[in-house]
């Protein structure tokens, strides 16, 4: 139980932990470094790039086991168009190409306009990428990670960081999305079997 040391540890605690293993993953830290450089409005690195992370980390995995991309998230609202996003898209892949995998950029202003069509759950706009973090399937699927300019990393974690040290999958209803929360559940369990899933509370 060795991977579970920092589980129920003082947040503060928590919160070094995760971002000391973080800022020092051969994997995170260049995406990290190259999303500084796009100086996109209200970015953020989320989700499984980072969980994952320390899940490799605490269980002795390692880097980039399991990790099949690297979502970075923005927040721009003075313009809804795919085109625009693409425009962010396209400029961004000199800068991420070279990077260990796969960095997926998406405006999370426009989210509500594809959103229910692609997983059949309403999505109500949004007025902040951390507002969007706070949606995620999954408690421990909810944080996100951005590098400063004085070179120092932002933490957004609405649920704070247990779950994440406790390997426990616990769901977020606040979205009816149990089907999305059992399949990534499913898929990460394989990989890192060391995980509890919680499951959706019926009724």
């Amino acid at each position: 139980m060795q991977h579970l040391i920092y589980a129920g540890r003082p947040p503060d605690e928590q919160r070094e932990t995760f971002l000391r293993i973080i800022g020092n993953d051969p994997v995170v830290s260049p995406i990290l470094e190259a999303a500084a450089g796009l100086d996109l409005p209200e970015w953020w690195l989320v989700s499984g790039v980072l969980y994952n992370t320390i899940w490799n980390t605490l269980t002795g995995r390692p880097p980039g086991y399991g990790i099949k991309d690297a979502d970075l998230f923005y927040f721009d609202d003075t313009d809804l168009s795919y085109a625009a996003e693409d425009r962010v898209i396209a400029a961004a892949a000199p800068f991420t190409r070279h990077l260990p995998v796969p960095v997926e950029i998406r405006n999370q202003a426009r989210v509500h306009l594809w959103f229910e069509d692609k997983f059949g759950v309403p999505y109500p706009p949004l007025r902040s990428g951390c507002e969007g973090i706070a949606r995620f399937t999954s408690r421990a699927h909810a944080v996100g990670v951005r590098l400063e300019k004085d070179g120092s990393l932002r933490l957004h974690a609405p649920f704070g960081l247990d779950d994440i040290f406790a390997f426990r999958l616990v769901p977020n209803t606040v979205l009816d999305n149990q089907r999305t929360h059992m399949a990534k559940a499913q898929r990460a369990k394989s990989c890192w079997p060391e995980l509890e899933v919680v499951p959706w509370a019926e009724g």
